[in-house]
Formats: structure tokens, C-alpha cells, sequence
């Protein structure tokens, strides 16, 4: 499931290609036609990511709710938009003459877990059911904090909450805890202010990172492939990381294997030695 980094991202790549323009909207698929019908036409105002949903603003029209879950993508084309090939939820595509002028750009939305269009109540309700996301300046790290720091169950998995921080995933949540040696397995409440505070601030530099690049790299500089001498890693996800789908491969900091268990329906990485209770 993609991670928070890649909704803002996505958040910001909408609105470079078609904030102010008239949008022709459709559903090849079907299953989003009478929204697609609504926003045929309409200009899209505002783009808006919280967590790992991303919403789209058409003025007065609503906010087209999206959450790609494990399947979704949402891929950019340029020109005039080709017959549609797959399921496509959700098409929309700038119309070739209509102001403002510049290149014909296309979207198609595939699989997704939600495509809805909401009321602006409708849209702050979903956000309301969130935690404070690492990516919007607005967001308050005390709220996540009152939560883990009276709570039992393990950082690895609270991290995960998306009612307690919104927009980590399996990724970010593994390599935040190896970079300030927190063991995955300590409850929440048995965390200090500081260690939160650290883990919070490396979130935000890590995923807004991540934004820019569009890939998530988590180790120092230290630990880089030039620095260490070793073979960049090779992996569908990419970037460089510490323990993340590096199970039995040797820790770059210490060289003891990397561990690996399933924790709440989702493989967990650490490192034992680095990573003690």
C-alpha cells in the first residue's frame, strides 16, 4: 500500500497538471460514472492529501475522496487521452482549447479501495477519523502522543494506527524505529517524550524526503553504498534502508542478521542487537 510521501506527492503532481482547468471526468469502468458525470466540465480548485487519502476539490461540486489501498494506482499521461485499456475507475483529462493554455495532460484511476464524492462535512469527517500526519504543517504530534504514551500495545503497531499517525506504513514504521534503536516490541507507554519527539521530527524529514524524490531513503550517509563499498539495493520498492525486506541480511550498522516476525497481519524488520528492549 503505497505510503503518505506518495498521496502528497500525488496531491501535488494532480494540481502541477490540472489545477484551473476544465476537466472532462468520466468512468470507462462504470463504477464511478454518475460522480464522473457530475465533474464532466468542472474545473478542479483545490488538491489536499491526509494520511494515504487524497482528495480532490471541484469547488462547489465536492471533494472526489481517494484511497488507493494495496491495488490502486493513479497514472499520468500527457496528450489527447487513448482509448481506455483495464478498468479505469476514474478518468479525467484537460480539454484541448480551453483556457488556461498548455499541454494536454490525462489521469487514469485503477483499483482502487475508495472513489467517492463527498460533501466538504463528508470530507472533514474522514480527516476527523485521522491522526496527525508527518507531511502537514499543521499537524500536531501531542495528539499521537496522548494516545501512545497511555497505551500497552507495541510502538510497531501503533505506529500503524492510522487514527494515531497517519499516512506510516510498514516502511517508514520499520526504519523510524531502527534509526533511534527502539525495539518494536515496546509499548507505547514505555516510550520517553524525547524518544517520541525524535521519532516524530525523523518522520517529518524522512517522508517530506520522500516527497521530493518520490522514493523512500532512510539511511545516513554514513551507511550509503558508496560510503560502505557496497551494491546499491535492488528492490520493486527502492531506496536504501536499513531492515526493511532485509530479513537475515547482515545489519549495515552491526552485522547481526536482520529479524524478521508478522505483527498485526504485516511483516515486522529489526535489528536485535541495535534495536534491544
Amino acid at each position: 500500500m503505497p505510503e503518505g510521501h506518495t498521496i502528497h506527492r500525488l496531491a501535488r503532481d494532480v494540481a502541477d497538471r490540472f489545477a484551473g482547468h476544465p476537466l472532462d471526468a468520466s468512468s470507462p469502468q462504470g463504477k464511478f460514472a454518475d460522480g464522473a458525470a457530475l465533474l464532466d466540465g468542472a474545473a478542479l480548485t483545490a488538491t489536499e492529501a491526509h494520511g494515504k487519502h487524497l482528495f480532490l476539490g471541484f469547488g462547489p461540486l465536492g471533494w472526489v475522496h481517494i484511497h488507493l489501498g494495496l491495488y490502486g494506482t493513479l497514472r499520468f499521461g500527457e496528450g489527447p487521452p487513448p482509448a481506455p485499456v483495464g478498468q479505469v475507475r476514474l478518468r479525467l483529462a484537460t480539454r484541448p482549447g480551453a483556457p488556461p493554455e498548455g499541454p494536454l495532460h490525462y489521469a487514469e484511476l485503477r483499483g482502487p479501495t475508495r472513489c467517492e464524492l463527498l460533501t466538504a462535512p463528508e470530507k472533514q469527517a474522514v480527516s476527523d477519523r485521522l491522526g496527525p500526519d508527518p507531511l502537514r504543517p499543521a499537524s500536531e504530534p501531542e495528539a499521537a502522543w496522548a494516545r501512545i504514551s497511555r497505551s500497552r500495545t507495541s510502538i510497531a503497531a501503533l505506529l500503524m494506527d492510522q487514527k494515531i499517525v497517519a499516512g506510516v506504513g510498514n516502511v517508514y514504521r520499520a526504519e523510524v524505529l531502527f534509526r533511534h534503536g527502539i525495539d518494536p516490541y515496546r509499548a507505547g507507554r514505555d516510550l520517553t517524550r524525547a524518544e517520541w519527539e525524535a521519532i516524530w521530527s525523523d518522520l517529518v524529514a524522512l517522508m517530506t524526503d520522500g516527497v521530493r524524490k518520490n522514493r523512500i531513503d532512510t539511511v545516513r550517509d554514513e551507511h550509503t553504498p558508496e560510503a560502505m563499498g557496497r551494491p546499491p539495493r535492488v528492490d520493486d520498492h527502492g531506496g536504501e534502508v536499513y531492515v526493511y525486506r532485509r530479513a537475515a541480511q547482515p545489519c549495515l550498522v552491526c552485522g547481526t542478521p536482520v529479524a524478521t516476525a508478522e505483527l498485526a497481519a504485516r511483516n515486522l524488520f529489526w535489528c536485535p542487537t541495535c534495536q534491544r528492549r
